[in-house]
């Protein structure tokens, strides 16, 4: 894009993303995710009433008497959105692919932290890490991020999300709130994101788009894989080609929300077809009813 032309997409972006903040989002950001950041006080005596996983056994057995610890919940948050930018984005049969699906997904996100006074930086990757910026906080951090998103145009075509959790790993040393937003089309997606799970809060975004399930009836089709370039020949008017097709969507999307939910990583599901506000109020509400 020439500058004005990434300009005029800016400020459309800022626009939409505003209004799903300020008339959608509302508080549910600020609920879902408030005092999920704490921090250690101090350690004081044990008294009646106090929870019990809260001891601190190591100052117990020096002292001979109880004490537990005490957390403070951080005022701000660390929210880092890690940003799948390879080929396999350039795919959609909608209005629009799935990575310009997942990039404005992730620009809501960014607004609705700014405006909660939240620290917001992005990790764009394909399969390496491409682009970092720190966390910081405010309105004019934000278009930075988007503007990058917009016009970010990376080097490599493949997928590697254990480079950017191995990179998140390294660079937030204090616990963040992770978004991953990505169509987890990789072999160990789910592996990758249960060890960033446990040092942070992490969400998974899955991007994706109503042909990654379902293969329309269309006759002889080429298709190509667009990380690899590998290609083949595909008789999608076979009934039986088509319902291995999406059996094998089933099976992948299946395992993936197996492996998250036992590292106990949420998971959001956006498609091409619809509105993705929607879906990200969804995520918020239930994570809001289980705390």
């Amino acid at each position: 894009m020439t500058p004005a032309e990434l300009a005029k997409q800016v400020r459309l972006l800022e626009i939409r993303t505003r209004h799903a903040v300020t008339e959608v989002f509302a508080g549910e950001y600020s609920s879902a995710f408030k005092g999920r950041g704490i921090e250690f006080a101090e350690v004081r005596e044990y008294e009646p009433g106090d929870d019990v996983r809260t001891i601190d056994w190591n100052v117990t057995a020096r002292t001979g008497k109880p004490f537990v610890k005490r957390f403070t919940e951080e005022r701000e948050l660390t929210v880092l959105l890690a940003v799948d930018l390879s080929a396999s984005g350039d795919f959609g049969t909608q209005e629009r692919s799935t990575r310009r699906l997942g990039v404005e997904a992730a620009a809501v996100l960014a607004f609705a932290a700014a405006r909660k006074g939240d620290r917001v930086g992005i990790v764009l990757f394909t399969d390496r890490v491409e682009l970092y910026i720190p966390p910081k906080k405010g309105p004019r951090h934000a278009l930075r991020l988007i503007r990058e998103l917009l016009a970010f145009e990376p080097k490599h075509r493949g997928t590697d999300l254990g480079a950017a959790t191995e990179h998140i790993a390294r660079v937030a040393r204090r616990r963040a709130v992770v978004f991953v937003v990505s169509d987890f089309l990789v072999e160990g997606a789910g592996d990758a994101l249960a060890t960033i799970a446990s040092r942070h809060d992490a969400i998974a975004v899955r991007v994706g788009d109503p042909r990654d399930r379902e293969l329309a009836p269309a006759g002889m089709l080429e298709v190509r894989d667009p990380e690899t370039g590998a290609r083949a020949l595909i008789d999608s008017s076979s009934r039986g080609v088509r319902e291995a097709y999406a059996a094998a969507a089933l099976e992948r999307e299946d395992g993936l929300t197996a492996t998250l939910r036992r590292a106990g990583v949420d998971e959001v599901e956006l498609s091409t077809d619809r509105e993705y506000v929607h879906d990200l109020v969804g995520l918020f509400h239930k994570r809001e009813k289980r705390r």
